[in-house]
């Protein structure tokens, strides 16, 4: 049975390394998060994502190191704008110098493509951020649109699952009722502004949460018999798709079905408590390297089959100061030191690195095209 198991691991890298050499894939979009204190230099990582061919990063804040470090490498990259900071930024003066000073310096060099304001605002209980954060991001998209970067630089939020009301099946999807104030001018916002809806999926946790109920190779992108949606008869085999697919449904409901989705955190930890179940290497080593597989061949969801799905992954370093339970701060494929904590296959695309002959890379991300959900 492991010689089985090892061949088919085996067979996932050729099948990886293969689509490398097809030239069919772009990037591998990866969130960089710093709440460490023995993290590499931006220098350093940055010749880490590039010996891996990783193009495309997220990061929690506009730090000027990482943003000057990655001047000039082709790495796209998402910025955020810290909760703390949505208040002052309310104000279009405040915002046009936030976008002067924060922003405009780095830019073109720094291929800056898109500005998070705030992190899962809508489930943190705080009311006066929620409310905030509308006019936030409208305010620097004013800005941008003043200094003439709104074309390059898109504005966003991302939000968590808990944003649902009802997520099971895929096209009960809806949001939770106290949203319904807030959310539609968010909405609205990104419909005029041509942004995606950003949301940070995470099926582990609903398998921590009922590990009896719900099948662990349906969450790790294992085969399985999956389920099929009673209303749309639409066949799911893995619970991200399903998750994705919810979120459609729910903006379909308030009137923006035309919304692209783009997953904006995802990942499995390596290493929990007791009573997180599930954290395991072995399980944070499949999810991702199925992930990465499905990418790679351009997949999309059952409900949006032609449109490949954008997906960042978390994270890409254990982060040893996060609070919380220990699979917080398990997270990554590598450790600070830059080992890899498990394989998902990119050894086999940084092997090529010193190749003379020029070959696609690959890519979590793309451009997927909108389109109208009625359900």
């Amino acid at each position: 049975m492991a010689t089985f198991f090892g061949r088919i691991a085996f067979v996932h890298t050729l099948v990886i390394f293969a689509l490398f050499f097809s030239g069919g894939v772009e990037s591998l979009g990866i969130n960089y998060g710093q709440v460490a204190n023995n993290l590499p230099p931006p220098e350093q990582v940055l010749e880490l994502l590039k010996a891996y061919r990783i193009t495309k990063a997220r990061i929690y804040d506009t730090n000027p190191q990482i943003l000057t470090a990655f001047a000039n490498s082709g790495v796209d990259l998402i910025v955020t704008v810290e909760n703390e900071a949505l208040s002052n930024l309310m104000d279009p003066q405040q915002a046009l110098q936030w976008v002067g000073t924060h922003i405009r310096p780095y830019f073109p060099a720094t291929r800056i493509t898109g500005i998070a304001v705030g992190n899962e605002l809508y489930t943190g209980g705080d009311t006066t951020l929620m409310a905030n954060v509308v006019h936030a991001m409208t305010a620097i998209h004013a800005a941008l649109v003043q200094l003439g970067l709104d074309s390059y630089i898109h504005v966003s939020t991302p939000s968590s699952l808990a944003v649902l009301a009802e997520s099971y099946p895929p096209s009960a999807g809806s949001f939770r009722p106290e949203l319904a104030g807030v959310m539609p001018q968010i909405l609205q916002f990104l419909a005029s502004t041509k942004s995606p809806f950003w949301i940070n999926a995470y099926p582990y946790f609903a398998y921590k949460d009922e590990p009896n109920n719900i099948s662990l190779d349906y969450v790790l992108f294992n085969p399985n018999v999956g389920m099929v949606d009673p209303y749309t008869k639409l066949h799911y085999d893995n619970m991200l798709y399903a998750q994705v697919d919810a979120v459609i449904f729910a903006l379909a409901r308030m009137g923006f079905g035309g919304l692209e989705v783009r997953v904006s955190e995802t990942g499995w930890p390596s290493k929990g408590d007791p009573n997180e179940i599930g954290a395991t290497v072995q399980n944070a080593a499949v999810y991702n390297r199925n992930i990465l597989r499905r990418q790679l061949v351009n997949e999309g969801t059952p409900l949006r089959p032609s449109s490949r799905l954008e997906v960042y992954l978390f994270a890409l370093f254990n982060e040893d100061l996060k609070p919380g339970p220990t699979s917080e701060r398990n997270y990554g494929l590598f450790q600070p030191d830059e080992t890899m904590v498990y394989n998902v296959g990119l050894s086999a695309l940084s092997a090529t690195s010193t190749s003379t002959m020029s070959y696609g890379s690959v890519s979590l991300t793309s451009s997927a095209s909108s389109q109208v959900i009625k359900p």
